[in-house]
Formats: C-alpha cells, sequence, structure tokens
C-alpha cells in the first residue's frame, strides 16, 4: 500500500478571515455563547457594586474611629494637664499660706530674753495661723469630746471607768483629727470612756 494513502488527512474547518491589517480573526462560530441567564448577571453585577458600597462604608468608619480615638487622646491629655495644673497652683497657694507660720517660728526662735508669757502668746499665736491656713485649705478638725465613739473616725487608744451617761463616748482627747470634705486626713486618738457593768444595768 502506498506510504500517501496510509497518512491521516486533517481538514482545519475553521474560518479564517484577514482584516485590513492582515490580522487573523477566528469566526464566531467557534466562540462559546454566554450560558447564564440575564436576570443572573444582573444580580451579580448589583452583589458586586453591593460589596464595594460596603467596603466603602467600613473603610469610612475606621477613618471616623480612628480620628475620634486621635481626638479623645488630645483632650484626655488635655483635661491631664489642666488638672496637673490646678493640682500644683493649688499646692502652691497652701505652702505660701503657710510661709507667714514658718516665718513666726524663725522670728520665736531668733528672739532672746523672752519670757515664757511671751513665748507661750507667740505660740499660740503661730498656732492659730496655722489653723487659718488649713481652714482656707478646706481642712476641718474633728470635734471629739463628748461624741459617741465612731471607729470610722476616732482611734480608741484606751479606755477609763466613768458614769453610765458618757459609756461609749470620747471623754478625752490626745490628738485632733482632721478631715477635708468627705475625706478623714486622720482620725482622733482618744480615750473612750466605760461605765462599770452595774451603772450600765441600771441605765438601760
Amino acid at each position: 500500500m502506498d506510504r500517501e494513502e496510509n497518512e491521516l488527512r486533517v481538514t482545519d474547518r475553521r474560518r479564517i478571515y484577514l482584516d485590513d491589517e492582515g490580522a487573523e480573526r477566528v469566526s464566531a462560530e467557534t466562540e462559546q455563547p454566554s450560558l447564564k441567564p440575564t436576570y443572573v448577571e444582573e444580580l451579580e453585577t448589583r452583589t458586586k457594586a453591593a460589596e464595594r458600597q460596603v467596603q466603602e462604608v467600613q473603610a469610612r468608619f475606621d477613618q471616623l474611629r480612628q480620628q475620634l480615638q486621635r481626638e479623645t487622646d488630645e483632650t484626655r491629655q488635655r483635661l491631664n494637664r489642666s488638672a496637673d495644673e490646678r493640682a500644683a497652683s493649688e499646692k502652691a497657694k497652701f505652702i505660701s499660706s503657710l510661709l507667714p507660720v514658718l516665718d513666726d517660728l524663725n522670728r520665736a526662735i531668733q528672739s532672746e530674753n523672752t519670757t515664757r508669757e511671751a513665748l507661750l502668746d507667740g505660740v499660740r499665736t503661730i498656732a492659730s495661723s496655722f489653723q487659718s491656713a488649713l481652714a482656707n485649705a478646706g481642712v476641718e478638725p474633728l470635734e471629739s469630746v463628748g461624741e459617741e465613739f465612731n471607729p470610722e473616725l476616732h482611734e480608741a487608744v484606751d479606755t477609763a471607768e466613768t458614769d453610765a451617761e458618757m459609756d461609749g463616748r470620747v471623754i478625752e482627747e490626745y490628738s485632733r483629727g482632721f478631715r477635708m470634705g468627705d475625706r478623714l486626713l486622720r482620725p482622733a486618738r482618744v480615750r473612750v470612756g466605760r461605765a462599770p457593768e452595774q451603772a450600765r444595768q441600771t441605765a438601760e
């Protein structure tokens, strides 16, 4: 058998077109048509548009959140600086009010040939000046003698026997307590009265 008869012949049935510039274009017959219905394509387009919109909104939200965080941090820093400046100012004001007391103490130390009575008067003046400085700073002394013993305000150093009327009350103050507003600066160190059991039962 002849060799040419055994060879397979392949025929390319695609249509080739030549445009004005000589470029080849494959016929539209070989192209696969879109199998998606029109409404599916519209839904996909709308979904992509919605996704883009969500991304834009999220990006804007992140931008606003960062801006708000920066503004909050700046406001907090301003408030902290203002509070620090106010505290420093109040501290300086309080120290300034104590300087006259220091002057009085120095004068008392440097004075010569001072009588006992004059020295006591000077000490009273200094104590009065110091109490005035504390009062101007909002510090108040606690009134304890005769008051009902209160463990939140008083520190009981010891007790002493007393009548039933003063049972459980402060009968002596060793050191005065102080508070500033609702804050207790120092409890008063006191002696508390205790009536004998028999007197206590009679009072009850």
